[in-house]
């Protein structure tokens, strides 16, 4: 994978080339951009499909440890990465985490369309148990490496406070062990997750609500029928209150439709970014 020196350190992603369209694909807490492995395998044939993998405890590199590396600072990381890579007319997707809501608030010039899929919106943040056990483990001496000791062992990651609440039909071991993998390992990487989970502030979602109300592009809310994290009315009260919103109910899957429904959320966006930018909603 490509690497680029952002002020916050290293970024590895996934690029694949081309001159279609732009979609640039972000992942949540203790994922890579293999959680899109799915979905590129499809788009990356008439689509460019760029996905970082962002300091969210499965980097590989950690963080330099003079910047603050937080929610906040990951949104300008994001919209540095789009200026470093001189990315246009991209197509903004984001799955399970809300940073997309805040750049595409902030920094829309580089933007042509937003997709949100089944994230962390308004006061649902964290979202869900697994999201108030991260808050926890982050504050708690030795906690992140106990939570990822315990999402390490297989009998348990069905479990509904591991990924069991993120997937309906499981994610591969393989898969899984690459992405706890870091935090095991590197005292560095689990650093960096502590320092991210403590910089949570709980109203930064209910802020970009504003951002959103003013992004005047096309927009897309993809939420899954299932979810035990991201309660089922925030997907309509997203689409409602982008100008240019629409909702797509996706059913038989939980937060990570990438992993239960990859085809059917791929021949989705395929469909959308396809449609011309002008028009209402």
């Amino acid at each position: 994978m490509p690497e680029i020196e952002l002020r916050a350190g290293t970024i590895a992603y996934e690029d694949t080339g081309g001159s279609g369209p732009v979609v640039v694909l972000l992942h949540g807490l203790v994922h890579d951009a293999t959680v899109w492995r799915k979905v590129i395998a499809d788009l990356r044939r008439d689509h460019r499909c760029i996905a970082p993998t962002l300091p969210y405890g499965a980097h590989r590199t950690p963080m330099r440890p003079d910047v603050p590396l937080s929610p906040d600072s990951v949104n300008e990381l994001i919209a540095e990465f789009l200026d470093r890579l001189d990315l246009r007319e991209v197509t903004l997707v984001e799955s399970d985490c809300g940073r997309a809501q805040t750049v595409a608030g902030r920094h829309p010039e580089r933007l042509a369309r937003l997709v949100l899929i089944s994230c962390e919106a308004f006061d649902n943040y964290p979202p869900g148990l697994p999201g108030k056990m991260i808050s926890v483990a982050c504050k708690v001496p030795g906690g992140v490496g106990l939570m990822v000791r315990t999402l390490a062992l297989k009998p348990l990651r069905r479990l509904p406070v591991g990924f069991g609440a993120l997937t309906k039909h499981g994610v591969p071991d393989d898969i899984v062990d690459a992405w706890l993998r870091p935090l095991l390992t590197d005292p560095a990487i689990r650093a960096d997750f502590r320092r991210y989970g403590n910089a949570v502030r709980r109203t930064e979602l209910l802020e970009a609500v504003e951002g959103l109300r003013a992004f005047d592009h096309p927009a897309l809310v993809v939420w899954a029928t299932e979810d035990r994290m991201m309660p089922r009315e925030h997907g309509r009260r997203l689409a409602e209150l982008l100008p240019r919103g629409r909702l797509l109910e996706i059913d038989d899957s939980r937060t990570l439709v990438s992993e239960d429904q990859p085809q059917r959320l791929a021949s989705a966006l395929r469909a959308f970014i396809a449609e011309p930018a002008a028009g209402g909603r």
